[in-house]
């Protein structure tokens, strides 16, 4: 059990205890570069319909997951939501955390704490982009960042948050992930990996629901 454990924690960032600022620093320190081709850097930016489209992504062995869910409406629910957004509320779960004073800003680093079984994983990433727009012909809105994986991730890719405003005054918020297995635990278990990413882009519309609805007046 012992030399297993030693093991596992040369290849991912594994905590007994919810992982301290302190350990978060460490495993950012130790994770380097991106753990992906630099062809596909920025690529969670692309709408759904595009990345679907493109036939490379799935030759090379990304698969995507995505889901999007209706808030609310109105200008005041989207300026709601991105701030939840900058506050990583998206993020408000027992099992899964980020540090809520981690700038949301091209080039900053930080971890994913997720809780897995008895251990805590901590899986290191890297804001790639930030994109905000308005249009004000009909009064259309978006704001969201998408997120680089570092070495030492489970995964290799990228995640898109983001909330968006549309024609009709609905706002909508986005989780998007473009990824495949980068480490043996998740190529053993990918189908299981996938249902946790399944799960989790519901949990954290969950939240954010939660998040803006505790806001109203």
């Amino acid at each position: 059990m012992t030399c297993l454990w030693k093991c596992l924690r040369e290849m991912v960032f594994l905590s007994w205890g919810r992982p301290s600022p302190k350990d978060q620093k460490a495993c950012i320190l130790k994770s380097g570069t991106f753990n992906y081709d630099d062809k596909y850097k920025g690529v969670s930016a692309k709408s759904s319909s595009s990345l679907k489209a493109d036939e490379g992504l799935s030759k090379d062995g990304f698969f995507l997951n995505e889901a999007r869910v209706l808030v609310g409406s109105g200008i005041e629910t989207f300026e709601k939501g991105k701030s939840a957004l900058r506050s990583w509320k998206h993020f408000g779960l027992n099992w899964s955390f980020v540090d809520s004073k981690t700038p949301i800003q091209p080039g900053v680093k930080f971890c994913v704490c997720v809780k897995e079984f008895l251990p805590w994983i901590m899986m290191p990433l890297q804001v790639v982009y930030v994109n905000e727009t308005r249009t004000a012909k009909n009064r259309r809105a978006s704001f969201g960042f998408g997120s680089g994986t570092l070495h030492g991730h489970l995964l290799a890719g990228e995640e898109r948050f983001s909330i968006e405003i549309d024609e009709n005054n609905q706002v909508w918020y986005e989780v998007l992930s473009i990824s495949k297995p980068a480490h043996i635990l998740s190529f053993v278990g990918y189908p299981y990996v996938m249902l946790r990413q399944k799960y989790f882009a519901n949990e954290s519309s969950k939240a954010m629901l939660k998040h803006i609805n505790s806001l109203k007046p």
